[in-house]
């Protein structure tokens, strides 16, 4: 199998064991990447649309339907009081950690079949693959863990 289609299938197989995860948390796998980029901190809409890759109406929409859930709740900006964070709740904290840690035990179960040499080598590549591609941070590292509020 070459690069293009590895890369691609795998790309498949990561999607659907997160969509799978995120379904049995009640979550499309929009909602869990927002909760998931949000792990780390409140992030303005923009800084949010950025890094989903998403338009600003598309955005909204996802950011409404998380906050009617109790997920998500805007709050002002500190340093700018015309704009607007959104952060997880104290639910949506709770809903958030529970799903990365069933995705990431999940989606650590991929490459079983490898040996411990070959994931190293498996991690190392596709890291650079990801750093050169500048993608952003839509995933905490495994080890650090969900962030202490």
């Amino acid at each position: 199998m070459g690069v293009v289609t590895a890369l691609v299938r795998s790309s498949f197989l990561v999607n659907a064991v997160y969509a799978e995860a995120g379904r049995g948390y009640g979550l499309t796998p929009q909602q869990g990447q927002l909760l998931c980029v949000l792990m780390g901190q409140p992030l303005g809409m923009g800084e949010l649309g950025s890094i989903l890759g998403l338009a600003k109406s598309s955005l909204t929409g996802l950011v409404d339907r998380c906050a009617q859930r109790g997920l998500v709740r805007r709050e002002a900006d500190p340093s700018d009081g015309r704009a607007v964070r959104v952060a997880l709740t104290a639910e949506g904290r709770s809903l958030v950690d529970a799903f990365y840690a069933d995705t990431c035990r999940r989606v650590e179960e991929l490459p079983s079949g490898l040996t411990e040499a070959e994931r190293v080598t498996l991690a190392g590549l596709l890291s650079r693959v990801v750093r050169d591609n500048k993608v952003p941070a839509v995933f905490l590292e495994l080890d650090e863990g969900p962030v202490a509020r």
